[in-house]
């Protein structure tokens, strides 16, 4: 007897078979991304955030919040004395009350700070950084009206970069005390940017272009910076009042820092 010829249209590679197996595969490589992840953690911005932070009696420090403690004491650290400076080197009344300003106000931070930092355990800085010592040692060198032009723009560029972090670290920080400290500072660093804009010697084109660029301050003579010739006069004289404690509406300090500190 002859053997039956197969007949045609069955089995798995038949029409039908073909799109059974389709089905199939579709759902297998839509159910494996689903099973081989299912037993794993999400690996969240949020997650990463409370892997970072440490655990205090206050909340929880973030390493922006610690970043942003350490920023305030270095603040401290070159802006002490170049207000000092300010004070003898400044050609304008203007320029001096600016001067008085940054003393007075980052004397009362600085202070807030090494409190702050010895309530958390922090370790701060005992010294500018070499950014702000070179700032220093420029301004050092200026006289005259180049030193109240370089004064105001380098001190007004810095304190625009901290003020962005002082609001990034108040909007987002789960510990009391940096909330505290974003406080203070926001005050302190809103005042020095109004007693610095005061002196009439701010350029604010260079200024926002420098914030920009995330570049060195602008002093005087530099690319973008107003020079003598064509640059604007001192503005109008800022009152200074003589006082111990802050001009500005700021509260005082919980504890005095600690001996030694």
């Amino acid at each position: 007897m002859r053997p039956r010829p197969p007949i045609q249209g069955r089995g798995i590679f038949s029409g039908t078979g073909l799109i059974i197996t389709g089905l199939a595969a579709t759902l297998a490589a839509l159910i494996f991304p689903v099973w081989s992840y299912s037993g794993r953690p999400a690996d969240t911005g949020a997650n990463v955030v409370k892997a970072e932070a440490v655990a205090t009696q206050y909340g929880p420090l973030s390493a922006l919040d610690q970043e942003f403690v350490t920023k305030v004491r270095l603040a401290g650290l070159w802006e002490l004395p170049a207000g000092r400076q300010a004070q003898t080197k400044g050609t304008t009344e203007a320029v001096r009350t600016a001067g008085a300003h940054l003393v007075e106000g980052h004397a009362f931070l600085d202070q807030r700070v090494r409190t702050v930092a010895a309530q958390l355990g922090l370790t701060l800085p005992d010294e500018p950084s070499e950014q702000q010592r070179g700032w220093l040692a420029e301004l050092d060198a200026a006289r005259g009206e180049e030193y109240d032009r370089a004064f105001a723009n380098i001190l007004r560029v810095a304190h625009g970069r901290v003020f962005s972090l002082v609001a990034q670290v108040r909007a987002g920080t789960r510990n009391t005390l940096v909330r505290a400290l974003a406080d203070d500072a926001n005050t302190t660093v809103l005042d020095h940017i109004k007693v610095l804009e005061a002196t009439g010697y701010v350029d604010f084109d260079a200024v926002a272009q420098d914030l920009a660029t995330d570049s060195t301050p602008p002093a005087a003579g530099s690319p973008g910076a107003s020079t003598a010739s064509t640059g604007p006069g001192p503005g109008p004289v800022v009152p200074l009042t003589k006082s111990p404690s802050p001009a500005y509406s700021l509260p005082p300090a919980t504890a005095s820092p600690p001996p030694g500190s």
